[in-house]
């Protein structure tokens, strides 16, 4: 008989272990897992439209429109560093981190091939030392990690949001969209876990999102603009696409943008 839980972690470890795999038993606090994400990056020559290193197109308009400028970033989840290049080559000091290490070998391959300056850390970001991601950052990137999270480590991801977001900072977030079929799932959070199956991927409606990152004020929600094959920017209809920003006192008030084309 096992009496595990102590403490608030413990309950999360405890439920990250409902989505285990058979072959990835254990603390799972990223959706899928290592080994998942591992195998998926694996072979870069595979026809995935994130595959190609092209930033988000909403994170280029936020730059671009003066939503955003030039300071520390973190880019959670950030794959094979396609977000993170592109923040270093427009100025930004960049900490990039994804819990895959075969996805951040390739986005290391990627900075030395364009002599970018990234600092690429492997890891599952919930747990890294305060030192590794000390903060604070003016801007998170989060461009699919989010929807991959089981819902209690929203409880986590928020946290961290807390201890890292500088005053006046912005969360640039994308996620799936719910309604859209085969592109994340809109089961409910309770029946997650009777299934014990991330299903992919969760989606998410603007009303949710508002509700979660209730803490900071909105910018701007819109879906992703679709970017045709020969654009130097990714962008796909079946995301949402979301600014927000951490208050601060010397922060002027942004009015919020919703456009929902």
């Amino acid at each position: 008989m096992d009496r595990t839980v102590r403490t608030v972690e413990d309950v999360l470890a405890l439920l990250d272990g409902l989505f285990a795999s058979e072959s990835e038993a254990g603390r799972l606090a990223t959706g899928d897992g290592k080994d998942f994400w591992d195998r998926f990056y694996t072979d870069r020559s595979r026809p995935v439209p994130f595959f190609v290193s092209k930033p988000d197109e909403n994170l280029a308009a936020y730059l671009d429109q003066g939503l955003i400028a030039p300071g520390r970033a973190l880019d959670l989840g950030c794959g094979a560093g396609r977000n993170a290049l592109y923040l270093a080559s427009r100025g930004f000091e960049v900490d990039a981190v994804d819990l895959s290490p075969v996805a951040v070998a390739w986005g290391e391959d990627r900075a030395h091939e364009a002599g970018g300056d990234v600092r690429f850390l492997c890891g599952d970001a919930f747990a890294l030392p305060a030192a590794e991601l000390s903060g604070p950052y003016d801007l998170v990137v989060d461009s699919g990690c989010f929807h991959h999270l089981p819902p209690h480590r929203r409880v986590s991801y928020l946290a961290l949001l807390d201890r890292v977001l500088a005053p006046g900072g912005h969360l640039a977030l994308t996620s799936f969209a719910a309604g859209e079929q085969g592109m994340g799932s809109d089961l409910a959070d309770a029946d997650l876990y009777c299934q014990r199956d991330l299903q992919g991927g969760l989606a998410y409606t603007p009303e949710s999102l508002r509700w979660i990152f209730s803490d900071l004020v909105e910018v701007q929600l819109r879906r992703m603009r679709e970017e045709p094959p020969e654009s130097a920017l990714f962008g796909v209809t079946f995301l949402w696409t979301a600014l927000f920003r951490r208050s601060a006192a010397a922060s002027g008030d942004v009015r919020p943008v919703h456009d929902f084309a």
